[in-house]
């Protein structure tokens, strides 16, 4: 018995291949029971079963095993359910038979409120309070509704059938075949599913509508969603539609099961979840509002439900063997949904806006306690903290940066046949390896071990010298310090133009290149620019020359927007790491005021938020100065863009023009601050004005509230009665992400305040982190003191971990370094380590960044320059 405690995974010797489940939900008394009949196959010696159940009770006298070809029926002399492993094991008297039998269990469960396992919701129908029942089983809670091998590898069929109020709909993965209704209840009965994972199964109780269409070959598609809403999922099932068709012609294999249902839940933990033919969201990623969504709004409901049906392919059709190889149905979908939605909007030029996931895994990958993408999981407390932006984003850029290797058609060709060979099984990240190496002749496990098998990425210095370019790798930190790493680095590189493209492996510490054309007499000028398109994950330094040379380039628009934003987010990287002075940052950010690029200019704004906020730690006698000098750089784009939109105006502007103004009222902007208010003023007295649309709001909200003050508090009032007054959940999280902006103490601890109340969704309450400069204080002592309520509400879930970082991350001192350890000496957990401990190494750099501002000589005479240049 003692045998199986404390072990990360099940043991081998009994395999489930089919089960008959049975559930009985009472939404009212939050609780359901149940009955499992697991076909299971004896494969080794033993008179022990070992399966996972968590917060289950056991009902002893209906466990039972029969096997297949015998009439004796045997009893386990002890039932034990180990909590803390989150086992049911059976001991039997003696050994059972090797073979084919069915176990039998009954079980009663709770529908918890903590969004993971078998949970309730809560929504309003007419005016009045009501529950749903809903699944999320990813990474390991199916063991919360039943008990069952709950690891990726046991894959088997399912049979469902749900006992349920006879006037809710009942949804599972696969079609219904049956309903009988007796009196209030009916019992519907599904089609028995394809062999899947535990962590795939969904079932969903509630009162909902639906909008329905069907691809070209006869899928059926429909969206769920509150009764009241159903134009709201108009768009999500075009996009689904579409998505099916392309996604079988690029994996071509068909989509697997006879329907898909995509259904939006008002609590949801994640974004969304891929369970087989039952993908469920959040309602912001898949409802769309024509009339109060922003395009943001449309464009992130776009790409959840590129990336979750992409799962339906790589993850559930192929699955993972262990959570180890989790970025392989991450990364993959991440990337692939890009491919996707650039197909069905080509004009939102999504692949430049992938440059925001490459920036976010080279953040998270640039911290000494970052992880390798393949990284070890031996308990499932430690699987919640791997769904980062290193299993999401850097695996989607690696796999990026090896497409653009292998060439588009080689790598399309190689996935087919891969995921033909590993259909309805499991898969590890070596077989995506051989099936790409056996399709291109390359040696892509050796090239990618060096990416998935290490923690953290090179940056790549260039030299311009004797007519030859000389390259260096080296391990890059945020934190300035020297790592031993080293990589086989794709390179590419142009010199004065894009027509004339090299690239090479760079497999040492460094290398030369001869680059005598581009050196002659008529090319002094020439620029060179390394990663053409940033699809490498690295970064560049350049040395002086090349890079005012660049400088020079941006400021004449010779070089595309992925190589404008390169330049300018591998500087920001390199000026945290001081390796390079405030000053030059600066510099280069000047180049960038007749910028007009979305996602460049967006990063440029995040760009500036950082440094304001590191500046004005570090010198705020200058903040005055900073704060005009950046003013000045989005000038220029937001007067071509305005507060209104015009005719026809692309996406992208749309989506431009909300974060250019907001950026302007964080900065404090007079004007932005004065138009934004007589706009929100017509907007609380009709809210379908004309000059308040939704693309605008949040930059309105955050302009009111950087004049809100606890003796003047009129703009914050408002602000609530709109989030009161509104049902759709983006307006609320617009909301909710712009009252914190607010740089008044009192007024920041309300909004901390209010983020826990029964108002906001506990999903939600994260958005009112993001907390001004002035705020930090605050929300760390609001965050000591409602710790107690933040473990009992987030404890179970990866949701935790957001509270950590984004109340800690943002400061800046050694001392406050010693004050967060001291309180979480005995307050640590598993689910947080990694959190923690990556959010500390933020504070030390930041705190070391602000040290060598403040040593940098003539910083305020070049901010001066900078601030009052008349261009």
């Amino acid at each position: 018995m003692e045998n199986f405690k404390g072990q990360p995974r099940l043991p081998k010797f009994a395999v489930p291949k089919r089960y008959d489940l049975q559930l009985k939900p009472d939404l009212s008394a939050c609780k359901f029971a149940g009955s499992v009949s697991i076909d299971v196959d004896i494969v080794a010696e033993t008179r022990f079963i070992v399966l996972n159940a968590a917060e289950l009770s056991i009902n002893p006298g209906s466990v039972s095993f029969s096997p297949r070809n015998s009439s004796k029926v045997f009893d386990p002399k002890k039932v034990e359910l180990v909590e803390e492993d989150e086992i049911l094991v059976l001991d039997f008297a003696e050994a059972l038979p090797l073979g084919l039998g069915v176990l039998a269990i009954g079980f009663e469960g709770i529908l918890n409120d903590r969004m993971k396992g078998f949970y309730r919701s809560t929504y309003e129908h007419n005016g009045e309070k009501k529950n749903m029942a809903v699944t999320q089983f990813e990474p390991a809670d199916a063991r919360r509704s039943f008990p069952c091998w709950d690891e990726p590898s046991f894959k088997a069929k399912f049979k469902i059938t749900l006992d349920v109020p006879s006037e809710l709909v009942a949804l599972s993965n696969m079609p219904v075949i049956e309903e009988k209704v007796n009196g209030p209840l009916k019992t519907v009965s599904y089609q028995e599913s394809p062999i899947m994972s535990t962590y795939l199964v969904a079932y969903v109780v509630g009162l909902f509508d639906y909008v329905e269409d069907h691809t070209s070959d006869g899928i059926k598609v429909r969206v769920y969603c509150q009764v009241g809403k159903a134009n709201q999922g108009e768009f999500a099932l075009k996009v689904a539609v579409r998505t099916l068709e392309l996604y079988k012609d690029y994996f071509a294999v068909p989509y697997p099961l006879p329907k898909l249902d995509m259904i939006a839940i008002p609590d949801f933990a994640a974004g969304a979840m891929e369970n087989y033919g039952l993908v469920t969201y959040r309602e912001t990623a898949l409802l769309y509002d024509e009339q109060h969504s922003a395009a943001a709004n449309k464009q992130r409901v776009a790409t959840v439900v590129a990336h979750e049906l992409a799962h339906q392919w790589f993850g559930n059709l192929v699955t993972m063997e262990w959570w180890t190889h989790l970025w392989l149905n991450e990364g993959f979908a991440t990337w692939v949904s890009y491919l996707a939605t650039d197909s069905i909007f080509p004009e939102w030029r999504i692949w430049t806006q992938f440059l925001d996931e490459l920036t976010d895994g080279l953040r998270l990958d640039g911290l000494a306690e970052s992880h390798p993408i393949e990284v070890e999981i031996n308990h499932a407390a430690e699987i919640d903290e791997i769904f980062d932006a290193i299993s999401y984003r850097k695996g989607a850029s690696v796999i990026r940066m090896l497409q653009s290797y292998l060439g588009a058609e080689c790598f399309q060709r190689s996935l087919a046949s891969y995921i033909k060979k590993h259909a309805y099984s499991n898969a590890k990240t070596e077989d995506l390896w051989a099936a790409l190496e056996e399709g291109s002749g390359e040696p892509v496990t050796k090239l990618m071990n060096t990416w998935t098998k290490q923690k953290g990425y090179p940056v790549v210095s260039v030299k311009f010298k004797d007519q030859k370019l000389e390259f260096e790798q080296s391990q890059f930190f945020s934190s300035g310090s020297l790592g031993d790493g080293q990589w086989i680095v794709p390179i590419t590189f142009c010199c004065g133009s894009y027509d004339k493209k090299k690239s090479f492996l760079l497999q040492t510490k460094s290398e030369n290149y001869d680059v005598k054309e581009f050196a002659s007499d008529s090319n002094k000028s020439a620029w060179i620019k390394l990663n053409v398109d940033q699809t490498g994950f690295y970064r560049v330094k350049y040395d002086e020359e090349l890079a005012a040379r660049l400088r020079y380039a941006i400021e004449n628009k010779y070089l595309t927007p992925t190589d404008r934003f390169g330049i300018l987010d591998d500087s920001f990287a390199l000026c945290m790491a001081r390796q390079l002075p405030l000053t030059s940052l600066l510099t280069l950010m000047g180049a960038y005021r007749e910028e007009l690029d979305y996602t460049v200019l967006s990063n440029l704004i995040s760009i500036t938020y950082k440094v304001g906020r590191i500046a004005a730690d570090a010198r705020p006698e200058l903040m005055d100065n900073i704060n005009q000098f950046f003013i000045n750089i989005f000038q220029y784009s937001a007067e071509k863009l305005g507060w209104d939109a015009t005719q026809g105006e692309s996406h992208l502007d749309s989506m431009l023009r909300g974060e250019i103004l907001t950026a302007l009222a964080m900065l404090g902007h007079k004007e932005t601050l004065s138009e934004a208010s007589r706009r929100f003023d017509a907007f609380l007295k009709d809210r379908n004005t004309p000059l308040l649309p939704p693309d605008t709001r949040k930059a309105a909200y955050v302009a009111v509230m950087q004049t809100v003050t606890s003796s003047n508090r009129t703009g914050f009032d408002s602000l609530l009665k709109v989030y009161r007054e509104t049902d759709l959940s983006q307006e609320k999280i617009r909301i909710l992400g712009s009252l914190p902006s607010c740089p008044d103490q009192g007024i920041i601890r309300e909004v901390l305040k209010f983020s826990l109340s029964p108002e906001v969704r506990s999903q939600d309450a994260m958005y009112a982190l993001a907390v001004s400069k002035e705020g930090r204080e605050v929300a760390w002592t609001w965050f000591k003191e409602n710790w107690d309520l933040i473990l009992k509400t987030y404890g179970s879930g990866f949701l935790i971990t957001r509270f950590v970082s984004a109340v800690v991350s943002p400061f800046a001192s050694f001392e406050k370094v010693k004050e967060v350890e001291e309180f979480f000496a005995n307050r640590s957990m598993p689910s947080i380590a990694r959190t923690l401990k990556q959010s500390l190494e933020r504070v030390n750099i930041n705190a070391n960044w602000v040290k060598s501002i403040q040593a940098e000589q003539n910083l305020g005479e070049a901010i001066q320059e900078l601030a009052y240049r008349k261009y």
